[in-house]
């Protein structure tokens, strides 16, 4: 039942993967100011190619996710792997988050006087937001996972005494 559970939630990550992908193809088509420009134009405007480049830790935490889903598929879970999996998903969600937070401050900063930016700078404050609670749950399964991993260790010396 758990690898079941784990395959699942691992084929969830993926969908939310692609899911991103699409939208992250499909909405410079037909929003903001890109929609009445040409294919090369919208996916040459810097603040779209800020866009993808900024994707990237996005992309690298939902695969080092489903790694470690993995790793708890296979009763792996109070390993040296998973403690350095869950510290390279919230090094990747705290960069995620200042990235967004750089953005949020461009458009602040440059936005055209006759848009209205309350939007974006929601959906940034919301996004930062998100990325913070995964970055502080991701530290707090890291120490619960790293102290397992010591008690692990330790009954293993003990075993390991009590033997001889």
């Amino acid at each position: 039942m758990k690898q079941i559970s784990t395959i699942f939630l691992q084929g969830v990550i993926v969908l939310i993967g692609i899911m991103a992908l699409a939208i992250m193809i499909r909405i410079p088509l037909t929003e903001g100011r890109a929609t009445n420009l040409d294919l090369f134009s919208i996916y040459s405007d810097p603040f779209i190619l800020y866009g993808y480049a900024s994707s990237i830790p996005f992309f690298i935490a939902l695969y080092k996710t489903i790694k470690l889903l993995g790793y708890i598929g296979k009763n792996k879970a109070f390993s040296l792997n998973s403690v350095k999996t869950l510290r390279d998903i919230k090094y990747c969600v705290i960069v995620l988050s200042v990235l967004i937070v750089m953005a949020g401050l461009y458009i602040m900063k440059f936005h055209n006087k006759d848009d209205d930016p309350a939007g974006f700078l929601a959906i940034c404050i919301v996004t930062t937001f998100v990325c913070l609670v995964v970055a502080t749950a991701s530290t707090v399964f890291e120490k619960i996972l790293q102290s397992g991993l010591d008690i692990k260790s330790e009954n293993e010396q003990l075993y390991e005494q009590s033997k001889k």
